[in-house]
C-alpha cells in the first residue's frame, strides 16, 4: 500500500485523489468537532465552505456551526469547538460546518473512492478502516493559516504507525510522511504540550480555548469513522 502525506491544503489538488482512500486531519479543531459531534449522536456532519453555503444548507432542526481564525462565525449556533458539541444537544440533528481550513481539505478530496475523517481521538479505527479498504492513501493534513499545522502532522504520524502494524505488507511511504513518522514516534509520550507549543494551539491558548486543546489531545477516545456518503455532501459514523 502506498501512502502519500500532504502538508496542507493548499499543497493538494484534486488529482492526487483519484481511485485512493483520502483521510482528512485537522486536529486543532475541525475534525476533532467531526467526531465528537458523531459520537454525540449527530446524525450527520455537513462540511461546507463557506458562511452562505451553510446558511443556505440549514434545515428546521439543524445546527449552524463553524469559525473563521478560531473564533465563532457571528448568528451562528456553535463554533468549531468539540467542548461545544459535547454540552449542547447534537443528538438526531444534523450540524452543518464551515471551518478556516478543515471543511476545504475536505472538498479537496472528493474525487477520491473513500473519504475518512481523522484525529488523535480515533486515529486507530481510522488506520484500521483505511487498511481494511484496500487503497492507496493520501492523508491530507489541513494545516492552519495555509500552513502546516504540527497537530496535524502528529497525528499523521500517528496514522501511519496504526497502517504499519494492521497491515500485512510495508507501507510505501514518501519522504513526508517517514518525516511525520519520525515525528510522531519521538513525541508519542509528549503529544499534549507538543501541541500547545506549536501556533495554533498557541492561538488557542491566548483565546481562552485550553480546554479544546485538552480533548483535541487524546488519543483513540472514540471507535467511530467519520466518512462521506457516497452524495458527497454528510459525513456519518461508521464504526471500525
Amino acid at each position: 500500500m502506498q501512502v502519500q502525506v500532504i502538508s496542507s491544503v493548499n499543497e493538494a489538488s484534486s488529482a492526487q485523489f483519484v481511485h485512493k482512500t483520502a483521510i482528512i486531519i485537522d486536529v486543532l479543531r475541525a475534525t476533532s468537532s467531526i467526531i465528537t459531534a458523531l459520537a454525540a449522536g449527530s446524525s450527520g456532519v455537513v462540511p461546507v465552505e463557506t458562511v452562505m453555503e451553510a446558511r443556505a444548507a440549514q434545515q428546521e432542526g439543524d445546527l449552524l456551526c463553524g469559525e473563521r481564525f478560531c473564533k465563532k462565525i457571528a448568528g451562528f449556533d456553535l463554533g468549531n469547538s468539540p467542548d461545544e458539541l459535547l454540552l449542547n444537544s447534537v443528538k438526531d440533528r444534523r450540524v452543518i460546518l464551515t471551518t478556516t481550513n478543515g471543511t476545504r481539505a475536505i472538498h479537496k478530496s472528493t474525487r477520491a473512492d473513500y473519504v475518512l475523517v481523522a484525529a488523535l481521538l480515533n486515529a486507530s479505527a481510522c488506520a484500521k478502516a483505511a487498511v481494511d479498504l484496500r487503497r492507496d492513501v493520501v492523508i491530507l493534513c489541513a494545516g492552519s493559516h495555509d500552513e502546516f499545522a504540527i497537530e496535524d502532522g502528529l497525528c499523521a504520524g500517528l496514522l501511519l504507525s496504526r497502517m504499519q502494524e494492521r497491515g500485512s505488507a510495508p507501507l510505501e511511504m514518501d519522504d513526508f510522511g517517514l518525516a511525520m513518522l519520525s515525528l510522531y514516534q519521538e513525541r508519542a509520550n509528549d503529544i499534549k504540550e507538543t501541541i500547545r507549543k506549536g501556533a495554533t494551539g498557541k492561538r488557542l491558548l491566548k483565546l481562552g480555548m485550553g480546554r479544546d486543546i485538552d480533548l483535541c489531545s487524546e488519543v483513540d477516545t472514540f471507535a467511530g469513522v467519520p466518512r462521506l456518503q457516497a452524495n458527497g455532501d454528510t459525513l456519518i459514523c461508521s464504526c471500525s
